[in-house]
């Protein structure tokens, strides 16, 4: 799912929501990752990005995922209701923890889904 912000017809930012996997729970839950996330720089810190962020997390409740996750700084994700993910048992292929932070849409919807968040192989790619 991609979503930008536009001013007067001009693109200024962009995020990103792909889906992602846990081992071994696969197919329990609906998960999406965030990332990117990108405003250009004469438009950061006036709220573009949390607007992409907020709509993103509705498009993702619509399209029926149940959580999301994403790798980013705490104090700026927990404002969106971003938690530590290795709280709910979730790890990541990157060992980040506290910048590793979920999102559950759907109350209950992690339970009993511990495991390894697999994202998808373009995101690999990108490291290589």
């Amino acid at each position: 799912m991609s979503l930008v912000a536009e001013l007067e017809g001009t693109v200024i930012g962009h995020v990103l929501f792909s889906p992602i996997s846990v081992a071994p729970c696969a197919g329990v839950a609906r998960g999406a990752g965030l990332a990117p996330l990108a405003v250009f720089p004469e438009h950061r810190r006036q709220g573009v990005g949390g607007k992409l962020i907020q709509a993103g997390i509705e498009a993702c409740l619509r399209a029926g995922f149940d959580f999301v996750v994403v790798l980013g700084e705490p104090a700026y994700y927990r404002r969106f209701g971003f938690r530590r993910a290795l709280d709910r048992g979730l790890r990541n292929e990157y060992g980040a923890d506290e910048e590793f932070m979920v999102l559950e849409l759907r109350p209950g919807a992690l339970s009993g889904v511990p495991g390894l968040v697999k994202y998808a192989l373009e995101f690999a790619a990108v490291e290589a």
